[in-house]
């Protein structure tokens, strides 16, 4: 996938959301794993438009 970013506000993309999800300690459910990129990203804290297409792409990378 193409590195877009996904939170405008805080400019992460899609690349650091997988970054931390490779480096998680608990990814037992989708939310789980998006306070877990929340907390080192900070995304979705600004505006929160991004939430639900960062949900989407953990849960597409948690299934993949």
């Amino acid at each position: 996938m193409e590195n877009i970013e996904l939170c405008h506000c805080k400019k992460v993309t899609y690349a650091d959301v997988e970054r931390v999800m490779h480096e998680a300690t608990d990814l037992a459910s989708v939310t789980a794993a998006f306070d877990e990129v929340q907390a080192v990203t900070h995304c979705s804290t600004g505006c929160g438009g991004c939430h639900d297409k960062i949900m989407d792409v953990i849960s597409d990378i948690l299934h993949y």
